[in-house]
């Protein structure tokens, strides 16, 4: 199934063949069946690091006005595998569990911006642009490796993988500015779409490669892409619900965090177990919950008060994960891809801004607000190398190295894009 979060990430970058958590990597046990002291010991001082070090990367932030997830990643890198190997390889076995929990509750509170006020005021902006910038996004990038000599297969699966986006550090580029207005809100509504399109499309493009290579099984991208969004949208609305109702009877003081956390990990779970997208189920539910909850606040609050400790501790997990072969194999056809991708983000939102009738800000800098990519990538290009393993020695350098790229300089050009629109508050 397509991954839906950067998990992949240390796969591909670590082990690319490795794909479950082997019991040979766990912690040894002692005889009496529990993890040694010096683990133990071991585990708490890296977390108190890491938090210590994400502290820091706040006070780097506020006098370099480089973005903390770009920070977090060069900190994780430095202190990862690649230099200083100061994480304890355990603690990268960390990164499945973490990820999930922060991608699940960036979803949540991405989902409560969906209100029926905020979609009556921007509904129409954002479904414009979110689906006028995956489609350029997919054409651009198809036409440009066409044009440049790829191979039509190739071309069409990184041309389904090219709209990807990285929510987690976007919505976090958002927060650390305090950014607010018409187009830090329909940013995150696009943001909060575009993976939703990205795996309708990708599904498409899959299909469409294996018809191109003559290959029977075509059935099969387009089922999974089918099953991981509508799966994904049930389960969110069938969890929202009995969440909204809990959530209208309990009275100001009550646990709303441990109501909050327990459903939105339960989304995580489920939606793991099911192989549905975590993103999108969690959007899903906290869109409902926003709608329909008498006291809708509560929960969000909640959880944003808990959210910050696992986003540094992704990102920082993240960069840690990061090789620089990765980069050193992006080759002609990986720099074109990226320069596709940057020229198709940017065409595709003045577009779709056209089209919507949207201010000369929002059709100006919404592109290059729109650049971050993560692991949504990489999921889609180890589910198309299990689809097409002859292709997977071109389509994962590409993808490995343009996200590294995307991920270390997409939250600048995010951050730069909120300042243009002057939305950006002035001591952030």
């Amino acid at each position: 199934m397509i991954s839906d979060d950067p998990i992949s990430a240390v796969q591909v970058f670590i082990e690319p063949q490795r794909s479950v958590l082997q019991v040979e990597d766990l912690p040894t046990l002692d005889h009496h069946g529990d993890y040694s002291m010096d683990d133990n010991a071991r585990i708490l001082i890296t977390l108190g690091v890491l938090f210590l070090c994400g502290v820091a990367t706040e006070a780097i932030g506020r006098r370099t006005r480089l973005p903390r997830v770009t920070l977090l990643l060069i900190l994780g890198f430095v202190i990862g595998a690649s230099e200083l190997d100061f994480l304890y390889p355990h603690e990268e076995k960390l990164f499945p569990v973490v990820t999930n929990i922060a991608l699940v509750m960036v979803g949540f509170l991405l989902g409560g911006q969906f209100t029926r006020a905020s979609l009556r005021e921007y509904g129409r902006l954002v479904l414009c642009i979110s689906i006028a910038e995956v489609i350029a996004t997919a054409l651009v990038v198809l036409v440009g490796l066409l044009l440049i000599g790829v191979q039509m297969d190739i071309a069409l699966l990184l041309a389904g993988i090219a709209p990807a986006t990285a929510p987690a550090a976007t919505t976090d580029v958002v927060n650390e500015t305090k950014a607010d207005g018409k187009f830090t809100r329909t940013l995150l509504g696009v943001v909060g779409l575009d993976d939703a399109w990205g795996l309708i499309l990708f599904s498409f493009m899959l299909t469409a490669a294996h018809v191109w290579s003559g290959q029977g099984d075509y059935t099969g991208p387009l089922l999974t892409g089918t099953w991981e969004v509508s799966g994904a949208v049930v389960l969110g609305i069938v969890l929202g619900i009995p969440m909204a109702y809990a959530t209208g009877r309990i009275k100001p003081g009550e646990p709303s965090l441990v109501e909050a956390l327990g459903v939105v990990l339960l989304c995580a779970g489920i939606a793991l177990w099911i192989e549905v997208s975590i993103l999108l189920a969690s959007m899903v539910l906290g869109s409902v919950v926003a709608n329909l909850a008498r006291h809708h606040t509560r929960p969000f609050h909640a959880i944003e008060g808990i959210e910050r400790p696992f986003i540094i501790l992704f990102f920082m997990l993240a960069g840690a994960s990061l090789q620089t072969e990765a980069l050193s194999r992006i080759g002609f056809v990986g720099g074109m891809y990226i320069i596709f991708r940057i020229i198709g983000r940017l065409l595709g939102a003045w577009s779709g801004g056209s089209i919507s009738h949207a201010g000369p800000v929002i059709r100006r800098w919404m592109g290059m607000a729109l650049m971050p990519q993560a692991g949504v990538a990489l999921g889609m290009a180890l589910f198309a190398t299990q689809r097409r393993p002859d292709l997977g020695e071109t389509i994962l350098p590409v993808v490995i190295a343009s996200t590294v790229f995307f991920e270390l300089v997409g939250p600048v050009l995010t951050r730069i894009g909120l300042v243009k629109a002057g939305e950006v508050q002035r001591n952030s």
